[in-house]
């Protein structure tokens, strides 16, 4: 499921209402400026980002993601609830991408500029870094596990961000989106699956 900042202010808006003085106010996002969330508030130093990754029983990282309104206190308490959930807390500033999807993101646009070249196959691809990095999956087996969809809209804020070019999504990658082939949860991506049962 795509992120919309706008619900999500809204949600924070609504926070300021329900929630006690004190609480702390945290979003899941992957992508989006955990600060816009914060200034949807009157207490900014209570909110903090909370990025656990898909699946997240099974995934043991979680970015902690501070802005510059973030009091420390908020931030020590959210990184201790993360370490009690069993996971691994890692702590980053708040920016587009945060720490994995910042560095993640170009590499699995790279890999679809590589395909839309015509350089090698998708499978290809995905064999070479698996077994010549020791990458768990390949770039597209991964693109069509997070969505095609997702993997856009993160693409988009790290555009919109950075204004870098290499950022700026592939035509493959909006086409692919376009027709509704968002990846597994679609039954087709930049591969095709069986339905499921």
């Amino acid at each position: 499921m795509v992120e919309e900042l706008a619900v999500k202010q809204a949600l924070f808006e609504n926070f300021d209402e329900i929630c006690k003085p004190g609480a702390i106010l945290a979003t899941t996002t992957s992508s989006l400026p955990v600060i816009e969330c914060a200034q949807a508030t009157s207490r900014p130093s209570d909110v903090v980002g909370l990025h656990f990754f898909n699946p997240a029983p099974v995934m043991k990282l979680v970015e902690v993601v501070h802005t510059v309104s973030t009091s420390p206190q908020t931030l020590a308490t959210a990184r201790a609830v993360t370490s009690k959930l069993d996971k691994h807390p890692v702590v980053c500033r708040d920016r587009s991408g945060f720490i994995v999807n910042a560095l993640l993101f170009p590499y699995l646009n790279d890999a679809v500029k590589m395909l839309e070249a015509n350089y090698a196959s998708a499978d290809d691809i995905d064999a070479a870094m698996k077994v010549g990095c020791g990458y768990p999956m390949g770039p597209f087996e991964l693109l069509d596990v997070v969505g095609l969809d997702v993997s856009l809209a993160i693409e988009r804020e790290l555009y919109l961000e950075f204004r870098e070019p290499g950022f700026a999504p592939t035509p493959l990658l909006e086409h692919l989106v376009t027709a509704g082939y968002v990846g597994r949860k679609a039954g087709r991506g930049f591969r095709t699956y069986a339905p499921r049962a």
